[in-house]
């Protein structure tokens, strides 16, 4: 692909680095940008680089938010004797867009993968445990992926928490087995929510 500007080149690389945007989708964005007035394109700027300086993680659950505990965690309506173990933030707004969760949630990270290096050390597991074994937990839903890589965390987990007395569940499989939860549409979301199963009965049906 050949520029006449060493600046839109060197933009349309920069916008081509963002996942799912090849050049052609980043060139035409960049032209877009070109065409917008000068106050759009910087409060786009702006909202940007205010993103990655003041955005932090909960102290809780570890859901990206604004201040320190998410308003999902600093809400008193909320449940916080049930939570749902999810990969990233996106689960999280997608089981929330289904309203059939008034629990709080724990965010890990990712899930353990060896092929790819992730461990557990690399996730937020011990901060799980931890409130797990603070005895306020009766509950845990595991609302991973239903892949190998989300059944081996899920796993993992379960083995690290099996004495401790708690409840453990695991979405419905109205989720195909393979499929991301945030693809899945929210009807289908909140029922797997809703109709959870006993971990261990998961288990034994594999």
């Amino acid at each position: 692909m050949d520029f006449s500007s060493k600046l839109l080149e060197n933009a349309v690389y920069e916008m081509s680095q963002l996942p799912g945007i090849g050049k052609r989708t980043a060139l035409r964005l960049v032209l877009h940008l070109l065409k917008q007035s000068d106050q759009r394109t910087e409060n786009l700027a702006t909202s940007l680089l205010d993103l990655k300086a003041k955005v932090r993680f909960c102290s809780n659950c570890h859901n990206i938010s604004d201040t320190e505990l998410c308003e999902i965690c600093a809400n008193p309506k909320r449940d916080a004797s049930l939570v749902c173990v999810v990969e990233d933030i996106r689960d999280v707004m997608a089981i929330e867009n289904t309203g059939q969760f008034r629990g709080m949630y724990h965010v890990l990270g990712g899930k353990i993968s060896p092929m790819e290096g992730i461990g557990p050390q690399e996730l937020t597991i011990s901060s799980l445990i931890s409130k797990v074994k603070k005895g306020e937990i009766k509950e845990l839903i595991f609302a991973l992926s239903s892949t190998m890589e989300g059944d081996t965390t899920n796993f993992y987990i379960y083995k690290q928490i099996e004495k401790e007395g708690i409840s453990t569940s695991t979405i419905a499989r109205g989720i195909a087995v393979g499929d991301e939860l945030e693809y899945a549409d929210e009807v289908t979301l909140g029922r797997s929510i809703i109709n959870r199963i006993p971990f261990e009965g998961s288990l034994k049906s594999n």
